[in-house]
């Protein structure tokens, strides 16, 4: 059986306490109070009331006022107030209703008004909190499917790039370390305004999700290129450079066809598609260079998405400290200090300050993904 509600009656006068009382508790849970400050006091009690019924002129704190520290606090804005006054001016009428108060019985009281305009609220009151439960329980659904959602996409995502990875097999943990890598970075970003500007709500997340696909072109290198153990002849380096522009197209092919394939009201909307759209970036021009001699398309400066410029580090990072089949692993001072040679030749001046600044956590993830001999 539900408990009955609980009703909070406040007035400074013991004689209309008791006459709303002896109405209201052969129906409901009723607790009072003789002034405002301890009316609130019971209104933020483990067991707060449903329904409170609020005299308005009191003494130190008027009625108006103490609506007023409810509809402040959060734990008591929701609760539903009834004026209960001598007051029957239809100014006074309209002051309390502007104040927040759900309802205004005027004195001396009818019994039949006012338990009707109690069980009135107190219907609202439960079909507003069963609401807010259910738009609560439907939030953390939401929520759950997004997440089970992203676990399947980011399954997808490293399926693909384990595919372009298994051709090269000098990788190994390639992966693994530069999403980490990735992932520092980024992080660090996002406390700096100018690149925070850079990164739309949700990107960091994206970028980082993303990483893995940014050799996914790799796919389309022959294997007497790509594994190579010796030094590639120009136009054997100038094939292994078409893997960024293939692996940017094979991605933008993709939303192309799920957008066109989309027949739904939101057709077009590539919103749902943003990590394809970063990691197609990502892809295409993690190879770029600050001062324009990179490839494919030979971008300068700020004109490289950021995306790139941040995989672009971890990327030369990583293929300096791995060994290769035509090259051993530098140590990570050396790789440190190829980087910092680079700052705004290759890489993001910025980019390089800030990975200065996080190089020993770059050393520690190279040493937990660490390939196996």
């Amino acid at each position: 059986m539900n408990s009955p509600a609980t009703l909070l009656i406040v007035d400074d006068q013991p004689e209309n306490l008791a006459a709303l009382g002896d109405l209201l508790e052969p129906h409901y849970r009723v607790i009072a109070a003789t002034t405002g400050r301890r009316a609130l006091q019971l209104a933020v009690s483990e067991s707060p009331p449903d329904l409170i019924l609020l005299d308005v002129t009191m003494p130190e704190m008027d009625g108006y006022q103490m609506l007023g520290h409810l509809r402040a606090d959060p734990a008591t804005h929701d609760i539903p107030v009834i004026f209960v006054t001598g007051r029957d001016a239809e100014l006074d009428e309209e002051h309390g209703l502007k104040l927040g108060a759900a309802d205004y019985i005027t004195k001396p009281i009818r019994p039949a008004i006012v338990l009707a305009r109690v069980l009135t609220q107190l219907e609202n009151k439960q079909a507003r909190d069963l609401l807010k439960n259910q738009n609560t329980w439907l939030a953390a659904e939401v929520e759950r499917r997004m997440h089970d959602n992203e676990l399947s996409q980011d399954a997808s995502l490293h399926a693909l790039a384990s595919l372009a990875e298994t051709r090269d097999k000098d990788t190994g943990n390639h992966l693994s370390r530069t999403q980490s890598y990735v992932a520092l970075l980024v992080e660090a970003l996002g406390q700096q305004p100018d690149y925070a500007a850079q990164m739309p709500w949700g990107q960091p997340k994206l970028i980082v999700r993303a990483a893995p696909l940014h050799d996914i072109g790799k796919v389309g290198i022959p294997d007497h290129i790509l594994n190579k153990p010796g030094k590639l002849t120009a136009e054997e380096f100038s094939i292994m450079q078409t893997h960024s522009r293939m692996g940017g197209e094979a991605i933008d092919v993709a939303i192309s066809r799920v957008v066109e394939a989309d027949h739904s009201p939101l057709a077009g909307d590539r919103t749902g598609l943003s990590f394809l759209v970063v990691a197609s970036m990502i892809a295409r021009w993690h190879h770029e260079r600050w001062d324009g001699k990179g490839y494919p398309d030979a971008l300068v400066g700020g004109a490289i998405p950021l995306p790139a410029r941040i995989m672009a580090v971890a990327d030369v990072y990583d293929a300096l400290i791995s060994p290769r089949i035509y090259k051993p692993a530098l140590p990570h001072t050396e790789a440190v200090a190829i980087i910092r040679a680079g700052r705004c030749a290759q890489f993001d001046p910025g980019l390089v300050d800030v990975f200065e600044g996080l190089h020993e956590r770059f050393e520690e993830i190279a040493h937990r993904f660490g390939d196996s001999d």
